[in-house]
C-alpha cells in the first residue's frame, strides 16, 4: 500500500524528523503525500538520506505540495531550470547562502512556504552542517506581556541589505523586495502562532523609535537562537531538507573553507502573512 513503509523518527522533541522508506524519485502517492505532509507540519523540517533525483524529479516533488517559487533576485539557476536555485561554495566563494539565521526570502509579500535543498557534494573533513529553529517555541516561550506586545506589532522585512549589500546583487526591474509582516504570524495550516522576525531580512519594527526597535529585534533574534529550540542536520551525499518557512529559521554553516559544497534548491510558493489573535 502506498506509503505503508514510510517511517518517520524524530532527531529531538522540539523540531526536526527524518524520514525513510520512500524514494522522492517516484512520483508521490496520496497516503505517502500525506504521512510526509503531516510529518512537516509537526517537526517544521524533515530529511532525507540517500535519494538520487534529477532536476525534473526535484521539481516534481516540490510541485506536490505547491506552485514553485522564483527567487527575485538570484543568478545562480540551474540552465532551463529556473527554479531550482544552486547552491554552491568553494575556495573561490567570498560568502555562503544562509550565514545568519533567516526564513527564506521573508521579503516577499507572499514569502515561500517551504524549501527543499538537495545536497550532492559535501567537504571531505565534515562540516556544512544545516541548524533549524522552532519559532512556535520562540512565540510561546515568550513573558505574556512580550507576547502581548509582538502579537500587535509589524516590521519591514528589506531584501535591499543582503541581496544588494552582502551578496553585491543587481535589482530586477522593481528593486528589491521589501515588504511588511506581522511579527507574530499565525501558520495557515496548523493555526499555531510563530515569531517571525529575523537577523537577515528584518530592519525594523513599524511604530517604534529606532533604538526602541533595534533593542527588542536583538532580544528576539537571540531568543529565538536558544539552543533547546534547534535541531543540527549533518548532511551527506544526496541528503534532502524540506523546511516549512513559515515555523522555522535556519542558519547554513560556514566552516570548511576552502573545501566544497554543492546542492540544488526548490522552493514552494506560500502566502501573505497574518495574524489571527
Amino acid at each position: 500500500m502506498d506509503g505503508q513503509s514510510i517511517d518517520v523518527r524524530k532527531l529531538t522533541p522540539c523540531i526536526g524528523a527524518e524520514i525513510s522508506g520512500v524514494d522522492l524519485a517516484r512520483p508521490l502517492g496520496n497516503r505517502s503525500f500525506q504521512v510526509i505532509h503531516d510529518a512537516l507540519m509537526e517537526n517544521l523540517v524533515v530529511f532525507f538520506r540517500d535519494q538520487e533525483l534529477t532536476h525534473e524529479q526535484h521539481k516534481a516533488f516540490g510541485r506536490r505540495f505547491g506552485e514553485l517559487h522564483i527567487h527575485p533576485s538570484s543568478l545562480s539557476v540551474v540552465a532551463e531550470h529556473p527554479e531550482v536555485l544552486i547552491i554552491k561554495a568553494d575556495e573561490k566563494s567570498k560568502y555562503v547562502a544562509g550565514e545568519e539565521w533567516h526564513t527564506d526570502v521573508s521579503c516577499d509579500l507572499e514569502p515561500p512556504m517551504g524549501s527543499i535543498l538537495y545536497i550532492k557534494e559535501v567537504p571531505p573533513d565534515g562540516g556544512g552542517d544545516t541548524l533549524f529553529a522552532n519559532m512556535y517555541r520562540a512565540y510561546e516561550t515568550l513573558s505574556a506581556p512580550l507576547r502581548r506586545l509582538c502579537e500587535g506589532l509589524t516590521a519591514i522585512h528589506d531584501g535591499a541589505p543582503v541581496y544588494g549589500g552582502r551578496f553585491g546583487q543587481t535589482p530586477k526591474a522593481g528593486g528589491f523586495p521589501r515588504n511588511e509582516h506581522p511579527v507574530v504570524r499565525t501558520h495557515p495550516v496548523t493555526g499555531r502562532k510563530a515569531l517571525y522576525v529575523n537577523r537577515n531580512f528584518t530592519t525594523r519594527i513599524v511604530g517604534l523609535r529606532k533604538n526602541e526597535s533595534d533593542a527588542l529585534l536583538e532580544m528576539l533574534w537571540r531568543h529565538s537562537e536558544t539552543p533547546e529550540f534547534q535541531c543540527r542536520f549533518a548532511w551527506r551525499p544526496n541528503s534532502i531538507a524540506f523546511w516549512d518557512n513559515r515555523s522555522a529559521m535556519h542558519h547554513a554553516m560556514w566552516d570548511y573553507f576552502p573545501n566544497r559544497r554543492l546542492g540544488h534548491r526548490v522552493t514552494v510558493k506560500g502566502d501573505r502573512p497574518f495574524f489571527r489573535a
